[in-house]
């Protein structure tokens, strides 16, 4: 049932074109920043016992530079900064490390 009170505002989602592709790029660049991270900490950890060759070592540092690169550049096309990645997730606290 909705309230249809004169000068009550109903329940209702307001949706806005620009607000949801931003919205939708904000979310899907929140798990990707995610994911670089987590494969950064394993490939310091991997660098760090040895377990890759030289040419491993440099490929994937070239690719998370080129991730980060690239993640840069999306942030900046919908004007949203890397704090803005970072979800807060109320009593557990922010999604991503604050580095």
């Amino acid at each position: 049932m909705t309230d249809r009170t004169p000068g009550r505002r109903r329940n209702r989602l307001d949706l806005e074109p620009d607000t949801v592709e931003r919205d939708l790029v904000k979310l899907v660049l929140t798990v990707v920043e995610l994911l670089r991270q987590l494969m950064e900490r394993q490939a310091v950890r991997r660098f760090d016992t040895g377990e890759l060759t030289e040419e491993q070592e440099e490929r994937i540092g070239l690719t998370l530079m080129l991730l980060e690169d690239r993640m840069a550049e999306l942030r900046e096309r919908y004007g949203l900064r890397p704090e803005d990645l970072n979800l807060d997730l109320g009593p557990l606290g922010p999604l991503l490390p604050r580095d």
